[in-house]
């Protein structure tokens, strides 16, 4: 489905075949058109991202974006203290402290895959691997309960300590 929505991106937004798309991957699974673009306003950044029945695409002709998409559930049959042990090292103390304030575990295991999807999003948009630290990355989430439907842009990175200005995660 995720290759579907880049082929559908690129044949309506840049005016390609569809025969004629030829998608390729960076050496870290990056998504990229492979065909020579003639006009470069018309290139676009995209990312993709899918789990269990669903597929999203992000796309800006301007900006890197990434995106990911992540439904609340328990890993296996682990129990959320012991899924959270095993994931300590992804996160920092702070966020950590974030995650483990909610209310309940449900609502712990929901702000753990929020956090989780926007340090992926970042890595797909920047095209970095998995090897990459994450605690190098923190999130500073707000507001802590969302509404479906409405669009927050109020979510703030700190990469290495350093506030990241340039980056908006919706």
């Amino acid at each position: 489905a995720g290759r579907l929505l880049m082929r559908k991106l690129i044949a309506e937004k840049m005016c390609i075949p569809w025969n004629e798309i030829h998608l390729q991957r960076t050496s870290k699974g990056k998504p990229f058109l492979a065909n020579t673009v003639l006009d470069t306003d018309l290139n676009y950044n995209f990312n993709i991202s899918h789990q269990g029945d669903y597929a999203v695409l992000a796309a800006e002709p301007n900006f890197q974006v990434g995106i990911d998409i992540m439904k609340t559930n328990l890993p296996g049959s682990s129990s959320v203290p012991k899924f959270f042990h095993i994931m300590k090292r992804q996160f920092t103390e702070t966020e950590w402290g974030v995650i483990k304030s909610m209310s309940n575990e449900w609502m712990e295991l929901d702000m753990f895959y929020r956090h989780w999807a926007l340090k992926e999003s970042f890595l797909k948009a920047v095209g970095v691997g998995i090897g990459f630290n994450l605690q190098r990355i923190e999130f500073n989430v707000s507001p802590l309960h969302l509404e479906i439907g409405k669009v927050y842009k109020e979510t703030k990175m700190l990469l290495d300590g350093e506030k990241e200005e340039e980056w908006t995660f919706e």
